[in-house]
């Protein structure tokens, strides 16, 4: 049977589009001081400043062309760009957050499906837009049009039938462009793609699929799903889905609900820690298996006890960084219920685990050495 009758199906009735502003952070600071056109700007401490230390934050296309770029060491632009054209400008949030805000207000003119991934990007379901007269592709040129005129920056965009080809259009239109990738087109397109340009695939899986002969879209339809999931266990699954297309993931309103959890009343109640940690861990696993299908990360645990006395609480613990991951849940539910002996004692009648601080998860790098 060929891989494509163990892969679930498109659904090619939606309309999906992917915006990107371009190098936003140095493009707002280049609006707003002229006198920087000429310059490569560099969003970062100075580190000359800053004794050696700094990120870039992004960086516009003239630093670019000397091959600075995000998370790089801000130390590297020095010695890569000449001095005369060298501008660092700490980054300032509270204004990118304003500038961000006006082009959502953009993006909400055509729909209120959109789901935010950045300051500097984001999803639109388009499949029913508030302008029903124009074509998903005269939506994106509506949208692009506007922020050039009103806000004065470029943006570029992708069309497709769902998230991943969006994405994969707009980084191909790049920048201040457009790209519309149809069902019919889709395949070709996927097939000359390099490897590199796959959200999702990361570097140290990049060299393992070369290692293996594997530097194209076709390369990896032609590598097999058999040999793709021996190889690479779960991620060989989704680099065979992306290879054929295949992305059923939702748009996912940014404003939607805030929190998601699960909680459950004990008769009798509870006494013991191993099975309350039993039904956390239950319950961490359902969590994170609701926002992996509604593309979702967490950025805070949250449990909540009742004892028999009815007594109740919450206790909430921030992540360091927003996740979806069932066993970072699990860890921190436990640490939080170990602080509250007392319910044990006293018997769980209620225990619940929720989620907040929700937001839309980018597409994750694939992790060679993660357990599947």
């Amino acid at each position: 049977m060929a891989d494509q009758d163990f892969l679930p199906q498109n659904d090619y009735s939606r309309r999906i589009i992917h915006l990107d502003m371009d190098s936003f952070y140095a493009s707002v600071e280049m609006r707003d001081n002229p006198a920087l056109a000429e310059k490569a700007v560099v969003i970062a401490q100075n580190p000359l400043e800053h004794g050696g230390h700094g990120v870039v934050a992004t960086a516009n296309y003239r630093a670019r062309k000397y091959g600075v770029g995000s998370a790089m060491a801000a130390i590297e632009a020095v010695r890569r760009i000449p001095p005369g054209e060298l501008v660092f400008i700490p980054p300032n949030f509270a204004k990118y957050h304003r500038v961000s805000d006006q082009v959502h207000q953009i993006m909400h003119r055509v729909t209120d499906q959109v789901q935010s991934v950045a300051l500097d990007e984001a999803y639109l379901d388009v499949t029913k837009s508030k302008l029903p007269d124009k074509s998903p592709l005269e939506l994106a040129s509506y949208m692009q049009e506007c922020i050039f005129k009103e806000l004065h920056l470029t943006s570029s965009f992708g069309v497709s039938y769902n998230k991943f080809l969006a994405k994969m259009g707009s980084e191909y239109a790049k920048p201040f462009g457009r790209t519309y990738i149809s069902p019919e087109d889709a395949p070709a397109f996927l097939n000359r793609q390099d490897i590199k340009e796959f959200p999702g695939i990361g570097k140290k899986t990049q060299a393992k699929l070369r290692e293996l002969g594997v530097n194209t879209g076709k390369d990896l339809k032609d590598f097999g799903l058999d040999q793709l999931l021996s190889t690479f266990k779960k991620a060989g699954y989704y680099m065979a889905l992306h290879a054929y297309g295949i992305d059923l993931s939702p748009v996912v309103s940014s404003r939607a609900r805030k929190s998601l959890g699960i909680e459950r009343t004990f008769e009798p109640e509870v006494y013991s820690f191993d099975q309350a940690e039993n039904y956390l861990l239950k319950f961490c696993q359902k969590v994170a298996q609701e926002l992996a299908a509604k593309g979702l990360v967490a950025g805070v645990i949250v449990l909540k006890l009742r004892d028999r006395n009815f007594k109740t609480i919450t206790r909430r613990q921030k992540l360091a960084k927003p996740s979806q991951d069932p066993d970072l849940f699990y860890q921190v539910a436990k640490e939080l219920l170990d602080k509250e002996p007392e319910f044990v004692e006293e018997g769980i009648r209620l225990l619940g685990v929720s989620a907040g601080e929700l937001e839309a998860g980018r597409y994750q790098e694939i992790n060679l050495f993660e357990d599947s």
